[in-house]
């Protein structure tokens, strides 16, 4: 029941991106609400699981998880009744608090029930449902858009949010540590979700309001951006850096002090829970950020509906399975470590290969042997990497500690999501404005189909069709360089998070887990 309730959350996280394309049309979305519309889930994930971890400890952890689903719920119900972008994201980020308070509760009672080899075990089932979930999100997406509309996918949450409430109230076991403290750092709870929100506005928005000088005019509600000829992009950028700055010199005093902290900078002395932390969120920005772009591409190029797509990624579904139920014999064989490297190494490979073979003409057929070798080690990756991290964390700490690596995939997946998007709407539109040159229509009608395409996250390019077949052929193989552009960033950032982890502490056997 666990497991479901985590798969739950897992699952919106990756569903929303097969169903992007119609979103956009029918919501009449620009790129950068649609890159809202998934990062601000993860975002808003990222700033509260800490805090929730703590108040789970506290308070109850069976309690934190019914509490999360009912909210996740009432939010999936707002998001399928929607009219507009911005009533959208706002359901999304209500669903990123649900979800904040669901996975903290979730792990800590995994981490708290079982020692040992069972807890090894545990890991191992763990891992490779939330990766099968994660694959099959997309599957389950589409066939709702497609059959039903894109409005069912967040209705169905409802059944799904009913059966783990009565589950979990009658089968799972309520844990608290009375040791906690039931007073909360909300100074640390601030800094960090207005540093994280800092970065991936600057991210995303970049591209609409220029990097550095400005663009176009900036409005939110009452606000207003001065006329000074500088873009808020760096402004933003800037106060990011100053407020995470800052959460680690409050954290810091607040520790000193004996007081709760939302980020206790001493597990970061553990060497496995450091390197770990830091290859997961490298980790979560290669894997959403691939998952938001491919979908685009196969829509906009071939008008493939939301359910063709899900088939076409269906291979990752396959490969994690596979994987995810091989991980736990890999891990006692060759170790945890290993077997974490051994599945970077082939998503690493298969971003590359998707970078280098996609072409406007290119189906989702000829992605799915790719898609295979990616979900393969997805599957290796997403059991390992959580029980490396929390191998050699203090009990009395596994909360924190668990919101902690949560904390610090979901920063990825927010700033994977806004950082591959940038680059797959950058690449588009320049690529359009070099093909529209090289086909000699005017700069000004270049830069404006460009910037058309663009900002409709490649959509655009379906009304082009009827328009004029050369503008239509541009615009197909701009979305394939684009999307190559993204998945060779995808390489290089899981790469880093490879090249982090070959410092792991290796070792087999149960033994690795703590009792």
């Amino acid at each position: 029941m666990i497991s479901l309730a985590v798969s739950l959350i897992i699952v919106d996280a990756t569903i929303v991106n097969v169903m992007l394309p119609r979103i956009v049309t029918e919501l009449r979305l620009t790129t950068t609400t649609a890159e809202w519309i998934t990062s601000i889930y993860s975002l808003v994930f990222a700033a509260l699981l800490i805090p929730f971890g703590r108040a789970a400890d506290a308070y109850g952890r069976r309690r934190m998880i019914v509490l999360g689903t009912v909210v996740f719920v009432l939010a999936s119900v707002l998001a399928a009744l929607s009219g507009s972008g911005p009533a959208l994201v706002g359901a999304r980020l209500l669903q990123g608090v649900g979800a904040s308070m669901i996975l903290p509760g979730a792990l800590s009672t995994v981490t708290s029930v079982f020692t040992g080899r069972d807890r090894a075990i545990a890991f191992g089932i763990w891992g490779s449902l939330i990766g099968g979930m994660a694959a099959l999100g997309p599957l389950l997406g589409g066939w709702l858009a497609t059959s039903y509309g894109w409005r069912w996918a967040f209705g169905v949450n409802v059944p799904l949010g009913a059966l783990i409430v009565a589950g979990t109230v009658l089968l799972v076991a309520e844990t608290r540590d009375p040791a906690v403290r039931r007073v909360g750092d909300w100074p640390g709870t601030v800094l960090s979700t207005g540093g994280l929100g800092a970065l991936v506005f600057a991210l995303i928005e970049g591209q609409r309001y220029g990097w550095w000088a400005v663009t176009r005019p900036f409005a939110a509600g009452p606000l207003h951006w001065p006329d000074v000829g500088v873009s808020p992009i760096p402004v933003a950028l800037a106060a990011g850096v100053v407020m995470l700055v800052a959460l680690v010199v409050v954290e810091r005093a607040r520790a000193a002090a004996g007081r709760p902290v939302v980020l206790d900078l001493s597990l970061f002395h553990i060497p496995d829970f450091r390197r770990g932390n830091a290859a997961a969120s490298l980790i979560s920005v290669g894997e959403l950020g691939l998952m938001f772009v491919l979908p685009l591409f196969l829509q906009d190029v071939h008008g493939n509906s939301p359910l063709q797509v899900s088939v076409a990624i269906l291979p990752l579904a396959v490969g994690t399975f596979l994987a995810g139920g091989m991980s736990a014999r890999l891990s006692r064989r060759l170790g945890a470590a290993r077997t974490l490297q051994a599945g970077m190494a082939l998503e690493v490979i298969a971003a590359a290969l998707i970078g280098l073979t996609t072409r406007a003409d290119t189906t989702g057929f000829e992605l799915a042997p790719w898609m295979l070798i990616y979900g393969l080690g997805l599957g290796m990756t997403s059991g390992q990497l959580t029980r490396i991290v929390l191998r050699d964390v203090p009990p009395a700490s596994t909360g924190l500690a668990s919101g902690t690596q949560s904390t610090a995939r979901q920063v990825g997946s927010a700033l994977g999501i806004a950082l591959i998007g940038a680059v797959f709407a950058v690449g588009l539109s320049h690529a359009m404005t070099a093909r529209l040159h090289e086909a000699g229509l005017p700069a000004g009608q270049g830069s404006a189909y460009a910037e058309r395409l663009r900002d409709s996250a490649g959509t655009f390019a379906r009304d082009l069709r009827r328009e004029d077949p050369r503008l239509s052929r541009a615009a197909n193989e701009s979305l394939a360089t684009a999307t190559d552009r993204a998945a060779f960033a995808t390489a290089a950032l899981l790469a880093v998070g490879l090249l982090l982890t070959l410092r792991l502490r290796s070792g087999t056997g149960p033994e690795e887990s703590p009792a």
